[in-house]
């Protein structure tokens, strides 16, 4: 699968969540719903994955992680 057909899968999955849970539930919530979608559609999942904060050449240690 390329690049753009990726990112129409992953969009359509966060689209799908939106219609049927619509706006107001916490963040968790979204999350375990767009992971199931996304396995729905045969796509690996990774959840919460440590990202490092790079700010002016320094790296920080606020990255997100687990």
């Amino acid at each position: 699968m390329d690049s753009h057909q990726l990112t129409h899968e992953i969009i359509g999955a966060a689209i799908e969540v939106h219609r049927l849970l619509g706006p107001g539930l916490l963040e968790s919530a979204y999350e375990e719903c767009l992971c199931h979608e996304l396995t729905l559609r045969k796509l690996g999942v990774q959840r919460q994955v440590p990202v490092p904060v790079v700010y002016k050449e320094v790296k920080l240690e606020c990255g997100y992680s687990t």
